[in-house]
């Protein structure tokens, strides 16, 4: 008879834990933001036509949503640091599913906007802040390999849910449309998040825990990098996030029809995929001040890219995937920006300090961009707007080395 290995079951079973982790997390991720997120632009006109609802209201009631996650997610980051993501992205995804009910269900813009706040703490509990929180706690070191993977799955969520939303929408209701969803969330994301976050969370080392106890998320917080990589990420968050919105409108005016921009929105995410790809690569070559300042760079350039070209519809198409690809990259530079520079002590709860101003660009985003297209007579000269601003976020991106880092 062999002898058992009982130190090699063990590491077995460690490595399994957070693989078991990635894979549910793959899944909540891509239904977590389809349902959540990227629904509401492809649904907003049907809900405006039926109900007669304005587009402003509308709109506001799902920027809510976002601001709301913006708050709850510091709180939810401290929580997860302390007692791990399982029961907190459990319970986001019961709340997720309650308010995409009561999306569907709601009688007036009160009512919907009401419901979009729920929707809002369940984002904050269930999307990319908790789960790139627990990835780099259960990976530490491979963080990146990991954090790349999840985003890699995880981009295809527009691509799936923006066609698959507009098809609902040719056979069903709006209302129904969100059943549908919320039906769908409910039987993947609750049973994912209950049953495949059930890893060990690590424990906080001795050194990570006398760091803590010696306020090194109150020293980090108020740092001169910190602030500069928390405005940085928020100004290109907003002119991103701006652009994405209103990309179908742009491409409207510039001729497409409704369907054709709608599949170049689905496009762009997965354009999304590329540029995470050439995440790591370029990680392993650049510092992060280096990369920082080069992604919003190349942010900045392909927002002006899209907004710029009159066309053909073929090239629209193809601007639209490459906004997508510096997309992807932003989306890693973010999930990396604060374990990059700080390490992993902490994580949570400064990634929901920087990711708050972050999520409140992208929730003032939707309503700005109108304004902002209104104010300045088109969308090609709001984009250009949004192209200056990605341009300062580049030049402040450069303030963001540490002292550790400035001294070697």
């Amino acid at each position: 008879m062999r002898p058992a290995h009982p130190a090699g079951d063990q590491r077995s079973s460690q490595r399994a834990g957070p693989r078991r982790v990635l894979a549910a997390l793959c899944l909540t991720q891509i239904v977590g933001w389809g349902v959540l997120y990227y629904s509401f632009p492809v649904a907003l006109p049907a809900i405006t036509t039926d109900t007669g609802w304005s587009e402003s209201s509308t709109t506001a009631a799902f920027s809510a949503a976002l601001l709301v996650a913006a708050v709850a997610g510091i709180a939810v980051g401290r929580i997860i640091d302390r007692h791990g993501p399982r029961w907190v992205m459990t319970l986001g995804s019961v709340a997720g599913v309650a308010a995409t009910l009561a999306v569907a269900a709601a009688p007036s813009v009160g009512w919907f906007a009401a419901a979009w706040v729920v929707a809002g703490i369940a984002q904050a509990g269930t999307l990319y802040a908790p789960a790139f929180t627990a990835l780099t706690r259960w990976y530490g070191p491979a963080r990146i390999r990991a954090l790349t993977a999840l985003t890699l799955v995880a981009g295809l969520s527009s691509t799936i849910f923006a066609p698959a939303t507009a098809a609902l929408l040719d056979h069903l209701s709006w209302r129904q449309t969100y059943v549908a969803l919320a039906v769908l969330l409910a039987v993947t994301t609750i049973p994912g998040h209950a049953l495949g976050l059930n890893a060990t969370w690590p424990a906080t080392d001795h050194a990570a825990r006398t760091r803590l106890r010696n306020g090194h998320v109150r020293a980090v917080a108020t740092s001169r990098a910190f602030v500069c990589l928390t405005v940085a990420s928020a100004l290109t968050a907003f002119a991103m996030f701006a652009a994405t919105i209103h990309l179908i409108p742009l491409l409207t005016d510039r001729g497409l029809s409704m369907t054709l921009a709608a599949w170049a929105l689905g496009l762009s995410g997965a354009g999304q995929l590329l540029g995470r790809i050439g995440y790591a690569p370029l990680s392993r070559r650049t510092t992060p001040r280096l990369r920082s300042v080069l992604i919003l760079t190349a942010v900045a350039a392909t927002i002006a890219g899209v907004g710029l070209l009159p066309g053909p519809a073929a090239a629209l198409v193809a601007a639209s995937i490459v906004l997508g690809i510096a997309r992807g990259a932003f989306t890693l530079l973010q999930s990396t920006a604060v374990s990059d520079r700080w390490g992993i002590a902490g994580f949570g709860t400064l990634y929901g300090i920087l990711n708050a101003p972050t999520t409140i660009a992208m929730a003032i985003a939707p309503w700005a961009g109108s304004a902002l297209a209104s104010a300045v007579g088109s969308y090609p000269a709001m984009f250009a707007v949004l192209t200056a601003t990605a341009c300062v976020a580049a030049v402040v991106a450069a303030g963001t080395t540490t002292r550790s880092q400035r001294a070697t």
